[in-house]
C-alpha cells in the first residue's frame, strides 16, 4: 500500500512538470501530504481496519462484505475503498469523520457498535483525516454490500439513538497529567484505535461495555477474550512487560501462544506496530490492578482431580510438561494462561475439543498447533483434565462440569469456524 501512496505522490509531481525546450523541471513532491498518508497507513494498522473490512473469501482488501458475528446476529462490514458508488469515494471528510468517530453513516443512518466507533471516538479529527488520506490511495473496488442483516426489530437503526444515549461517550482521549507519556500513549492505544475493550470488556444484555469491569474478559465469537489487567489471579499478573510485547509482536512469548480471534489481530495489526507503541501498551496494562481475588483450588484428592491428573500425564504432558510450563515460544505455560485461569472455561474447553492453530509472524514463523481431542476424550474426561489444569501449580479456578463440556461440544458442532 505504501508503494501505491508513493506512486500517487510521484504522479502529482509529474503533473507539475514545466517543459521549456529541452529543459524539464519537476516540482518537489508534497512531503506534507506524504507524511499524512503514511501516518494514516499506520493508524489504519493500529485500528486493524483490514480484519473486518476484508472478506477472506475474496481477498479484496478493504472492500467489505465480511460477516461479523455479534450476540444479536450477523453484521456485514462495509466497503471502505475509494469506489464512488459502493465505497467511500463520494464521501466528504466530514462524513467520514462522522462515521468513524460518531457512528453516523453518510446517509445519516446510525452504525452498529460492531464498528467500534465508541473506541475510535478517542481519536482526533486529524487522526481520522489521515486514515481517510491513506484509504484514498488504495485501489477502488466495486463491491455492493448489504450490511442490514440483523433480525427485526434490531435492523431498525434508529434504535441506536437510545443505545448511544446509554453507552456512547464521544469525547476525545484526554491525557492523565499524573502519568508519564508512555503510560498515556498506551492508554490511548488500548482505549482508542486498538479498541481492546471491544473484545476484552464484558457486555451488558444490550451490548454496552460494563465499564466497572473494563478489560476483565468478555465473550467474542465463541471464545473468551481473557482478562488483560494486571490481576495476578485471573489476568496478566504473572507476565512481564517483555512477555506482553513479545506476544503482541509475534503471537508467541515465554508464557503464551496466541489462538482464536486474537491470532488474526496479531497477524494484521499488532505485529506491525512500532516497538515504542508495544512498550507503551505493556506499561499501561501492567498498571491496571484488576480485582486480585484468588479463590480456593479444588482439593487434590477430589475424584475429578485424580482422574484429570492421569489424563494430563497421558495426553498433555508431552508438550506442556509435567509442571505445566510448556516450551517457551512454542507450547504455552498453562499456569500463566489467563484463559486457563478464567472463571469462564469456554476457551479452554474449545481448545481441547477442537484443537487450535497459532499464527505465523516474521519474528516467529512457526505456527504451532494443538490437535483436537474431541474424538478421544468423553465429556467427563475433558471436564476432569481441565479441572486438574485449572487447579494445579498454584492456580485456582472453578471446576468444569461434564454438562458444561457437553453444551460447548454441541455449540461447536453448530459452528463453521
Amino acid at each position: 500500500m505504501l508503494d501505491r501512496a508513493t506512486a500517487i505522490l510521484l504522479s502529482f509531481a509529474a503533473a507539475s512538470l514545466a517543459v521549456s525546450g529541452a529543459q524539464v523541471v519537476a516540482a518537489a513532491p508534497d512531503q506534507q501530504k506524504f507524511s499524512q498518508i503514511e501516518r494514516g497507513r499506520y493508524l489504519t494498522t493500529l485500528a486493524d481496519c483490514v480484519a473486518c473490512h476484508t472478506n477472506p473469501g475474496t481477498g479484496k482488501r478493504f472492500a467489505g462484505g465480511r460477516p461479523i458475528e455479534t450476540p444479536f446476529g450477523i453484521v456485514v462490514s462495509a466497503n471502505i475503498t475509494p469506489d464512488t458508488k459502493t465505497g467511500i469515494g463520494g464521501w466528504s471528510d466530514e462524513q467520514f469523520d462522522n462515521a468513524v468517530r460518531h457512528g453516523v453513516r453518510a446517509d445519516g443512518k446510525r452504525l452498529y457498535p460492531a464498528m467500534p466507533y465508541p473506541s475510535y471516538a478517542k481519536m482526533s479529527h486529524e487522526d481520522v483525516l489521515a486514515i481517510r488520506a491513506y484509504l484514498a490511495t488504495i485501489p477502488p473496488v466495486h463491491n455492493e454490500v448489504v450490511s442490514d442483516q440483523l433480525p427485526f426489530p434490531l435492523n431498525i437503526r434508529a434504535g441506536m439513538r437510545l443505545w448511544n444515549a446509554l453507552y456512547f461517550n464521544d469525547a476525545e482521549f484526554q491525557t492523565n497529567p499524573d502519568k508519564p507519556p508512555q503510560w498515556n500513549r498506551g492508554a490511548y492505544l488500548v482505549n482508542g484505535p486498538g479498541h481492546c475493550g471491544a473484545c476484552h470488556t464484558p457486555k451488558t444484555m444490550l451490548g454496552g461495555d460494563k465499564l466497572s469491569q473494563a478489560l476483565r474478559g468478555g465473550q467474542v465469537q465463541g471464545w473468551l477474550a481473557p482478562n488483560i489487567t494486571n490481576d495476578k489471579a485471573k489476568g496478566l499478573g504473572s507476565w512481564s512487560k517483555d512477555d506482553i510485547v513479545d506476544f503482541l509482536k509475534s503471537g508467541h512469548s515465554r508464557v503464551a501462544t496466541v489462538t482464536g480471534p486474537m491470532a488474526e489481530e496479531i497477524e494484521h495489526s499488532s505485529s506491525r506496530w512500532t516497538q515504542a507503541d508495544l512498550q507503551a501498551i505493556a506499561t499501561y496494562l501492567k498498571d491496571l490492578p484488576g480485582i486480585q481475588a484468588k479463590g480456593s483450588p479444588v482439593a487434590a484428592n477430589d475424584p475429578a482431580m485424580k482422574a484429570g491428573q492421569a489424563i494430563y500425564r497421558d495426553v498433555c504432558s508431552a508438550c506442556h510438561q509435567l509442571d505445566g510450563k510448556g516450551v517457551p515460544h512454542l507450547f504455552p505455560s498453562l499456569p500463566d494462561s489467563a484463559a486457563v485461569r478464567a472463571d469462564d472455561a469456554t476457551t479452554a474447553i474449545r481448545v481441547v475439543l477442537r484443537g487450535a492453530r497459532s499464527v505465523a509472524t516474521s519474528p516467529e514463523p512457526t505456527a504451532p498447533g494443538m490437535p483436537s481431542f474431541a474424538w478421544q476424550l468423553k465429556d467427563d474426561q475433558v471436564a476432569a483434565v481441565l479441572t486438574y489444569i485449572r487447579n494445579s501449580w498454584g492456580v485456582a479456578a472453578p471446576a468444569v462440569s461434564a454438562d458444561t463440556v457437553a453444551t460447548e461440544r454441541s455449540n461447536l458442532a453448530a459452528r463453521t469456524d
